[in-house]
């Protein structure tokens, strides 16, 4: 695959071609699933079980597709798995270990297992990492006593120590506050200038404004891909307000998928997505609907009933 993987990364650092992969007892995970990713910030979008993590662990080598092939920097990552793994970086989305020990403590022998043996060396690069991730000022403190915004941004450090050129990050912002996700997606946005990160998520807003291309992948098939704006333009006119009696407010709500609710006055402001093709009686359509909205749409479309998490949306 050699030769063919380095006309592929010509183009892009991250080729997928035709990947499926089905789990022992027939579930099959991943459906013909096509990619070619650049540098920047790539949103993998889609609900949990759509076949997002399982893509990810292929792409890490961790694990082996039914069929298709992948490459990293024009490597195998089924034939080449050293090579890939020098290049990539990966956060999963767990990442609680090495509780004892210090957060300094925990990236220089990280980056001593990678391969970096001059001690002054790891200590220069330790100290450039925590200042990318915003550490710096607790690389004493133990693991086990940081926030989890922390901890993720210690996940983002070790994945970086070795100076990768592609970075993987699994769900990052579960069960974080809104501050720990608005930073992290700064962390991102800036690590994305100069490298490809992957950011295979199922809450729209992890993705922040960093994030030119995306893919939504949706019962292990990729059925969406292009710029946050082009998802954007397909919602036009599918997110829509309506104010009615609270009387009729379950009428409504057998059409719209509900985003935003407030009453007043006995009446309910509504805004959301429609569920089908026809019109609700008295609902305007949202000039600009954010991208959280769009991706409901889209996948609301598709029959799928979606909840939004850390959705920044105009609320009634």
């Amino acid at each position: 695959m050699q030769q063919g993987s380095e006309t592929i990364a010509a183009e892009s650092f991250c080729a997928v071609e035709g990947v499926r992969h089905v789990y022992k007892g027939g579930t099959v995970a991943l459906d013909g699933v096509d990619l070619r990713i650049g540098t920047g910030l790539f949103g993998l979008l889609g609900p949990n079980g759509a076949g997002k993590s399982t893509l990810m662990r292929i792409l890490c080598t961790l694990l082996v597709p039914t069929e298709g092939r992948a490459a990293v920097g024009g490597y195998d990552v089924v034939t080449q798995r050293d090579a890939v793994r020098s290049l990539i970086g990966y956060l999963p989305q767990e990442f609680g270990a090495w509780r004892l020990h210090r957060v300094a403590e925990v990236l220089d022998t990280l980056a001593s297992l990678s391969g970096m043996w001059d001690k002054g060396e790891r200590r220069l690069r330790v100290e450039q990492v925590l200042e990318q991730v915003g550490l710096a000022e607790v690389s004493d403190r133990k693991v086990k006593k940081l926030s989890g915004g922390m901890l993720r941004r210690l996940g983002v450090a070790q994945a970086l120590v070795h100076e990768p050129r592609f970075l993987i990050v699994d769900e990052p912002t579960v069960g974080l506050d809104p501050e720990e996700r608005l930073r992290f997606r700064a962390v991102m946005a800036e690590l994305a200038k100069d490298r490809t990160i992957i950011l295979s998520t199922h809450i729209v807003a992890d993705l922040g404004s960093g994030c030119e291309d995306l893919a939504l992948i949706d019962r292990g098939k990729v059925v969406f891909r292009g710029s946050p704006s082009e998802l954007l333009q397909r919602s036009r006119g599918r997110v829509v307000e309506v104010e009615v009696e609270q009387s009729g407010e379950m009428a409504v709500l057998e059409l719209i998928e509900v985003v935003a609710r407030s009453a007043h006055g006995g009446r309910v402001h509504i805004r959301g997505v429609l569920k089908g093709e026809g019109a609700v009686s008295g609902s305007m359509p949202v000039a600009d609907p954010t991208l959280e909205e769009a991706y409901l749409a889209f996948m609301v479309g598709r029959g799928r009933e979606i909840v939004l998490e850390g959705a920044e949306v105009a609320h009634a």
